[in-house]
């Protein structure tokens, strides 16, 4: 079921086409990846192309989970699919929930699995140009700061991950 993701709909959790969802602003579940080195947290901006949040800069990586696919499963797809990176294990770490209007007339309403894995900044990154225009490697304290100072840059999700959630996603580390 290509494109159908898992949304609640009257309370009952079914397989549900990605983009009506968004437009219905249904609660459907999602997956967030952050690839960490040390303090350092790897972005990806979101290519121009893209139909909701174009241009803005984002965690490492983050999509929904396909019909009966695993938030695992998911998490490792994807990070093959955006940005070329196999073979790096990630841990779960909390779900989150949030709502938020991401243009165009589209609402996330999600439930996200949080995932975090260690890399060396030295890993081969390919990032697919339909999903991702560039990568960065940034502090994480300097982030939280930056999607507090000019949150026009970034993605709703990730200014909520790091002022809501950060104690629950990153509490294994020393920042």
């Amino acid at each position: 079921m290509t494109n159908f993701i898992p949304a609640w709909v009257d309370g009952d959790l079914q397989p549900f086409e990605k983009l009506a969802v968004h437009r219905q602003g249904l609660r459907h579940k999602a997956v967030s990846v952050f690839l960490l080195d040390g303090s350092r947290v790897l972005l990806q901006k979101r290519a121009d192309t893209k139909y909701h949040t174009p241009g803005l800069w984002s965690n490492t990586c983050c999509t929904h989970p396909n019909w009966d696919e695993a938030p695992e499963d998911c998490a490792l797809r994807r990070l093959d699919d955006e940005l070329g990176i196999t073979d790096v294990p990630v841990s779960f770490r909390h779900q989150v929930e949030y709502r938020a209007d991401v243009g165009g007339g589209m609402v996330e309403n999600e439930a996200v699995d949080i995932f975090v894995g260690a890399i060396s900044p030295d890993i081969a990154i390919k990032p697919n140009p339909e999903e991702v225009s560039a990568i960065d490697w940034v502090d994480l304290n300097d982030l939280a700061d930056a999607t507090r100072r000019t949150p026009a840059k970034y993605t709703p999700w990730l200014g909520i991950y790091l002022v809501q959630y950060s104690d629950v996603i990153f509490s294994d580390l020393t920042l």
